[in-house]
């Protein structure tokens, strides 16, 4: 009998013009200028503002068996890991399953409350997938970001699904989904449109 494998997703917010973040990130200001306060504000807006409103796709953000994410998305520290940084969530992020962090330097895993365990992969975006589906077993990975992160998996042909929270605002510069990324084919399976966000679901077909 052959064991279910899970999908590969991505999941992010995005603006209309396809930015995930503003130019000149900083650890103050970790989403750039934005046109708020830096720390997302206007690109999510509908995970706080409208809760209920969107409660099945932050469901959803926090169902997968194992997150990837690239070392910008947990945090500012560059270089050797010279500071005690435990990520942007606190004691207790909302991921509550293993978080495989992409690295050039080495850390040992770090447990945090609530079953979150970040691990730290220094030999690049497959291993940390392969790492990921044994985690996951049979649930899904969910790359979370950042846009280079998500790219870099796009461009290897490793996401089976994007899922997109558009925001009805453009940045017209920053950290920007699909640079450097070939031509993709994409099937739309879902979409539904809130008050401050549509939610569309792509399956990558190649």
């Amino acid at each position: 009998m052959t064991k279910r494998m899970g999908r590969v997703t991505a999941d992010i917010t995005i603006t209309a013009d396809g930015y995930v973040a503003g130019p000149n990130q900083t650890e103050e200001r970790p989403f750039g200028d934005d046109g708020g306060d830096g720390w997302g504000d206007r690109l999510h807006a509908w995970m706080f503002e409208t809760p209920e409103e969107n409660r099945a796709e932050v469901e959803q953000m926090t169902a997968p068996g194992a997150v990837i994410m690239g070392r910008n998305m947990f945090g500012p520290v560059r270089g050797e890991w010279n500071r005690d940084w435990k990520g942007w969530w606190g004691d207790n992020p909302p991921f509550h399953a293993p978080v495989f962090v992409l690295t050039h330097y080495p850390r040992d895993q770090q447990p945090m409350d609530g079953g979150t365990t970040y691990h730290f992969v220094t030999d690049g975006l497959e291993s940390a997938l392969k790492q990921a589906r044994e985690a996951a077993g049979d649930g899904d990975v969910m790359i979370q970001g950042g846009a280079n992160t998500i790219n870099q998996y796009l461009a290897a042909g490793l996401i089976d699904e994007l899922r997109l929270h558009i925001v009805p605002i453009t940045l017209g510069a920053g950290a920007r989904l699909f640079d450097g990324v070939p031509p993709l084919n994409l099937e739309q399976v879902e979409s539904r449109a809130a008050s401050s966000v549509a939610h569309v679901t792509y399956r990558v077909l190649s």
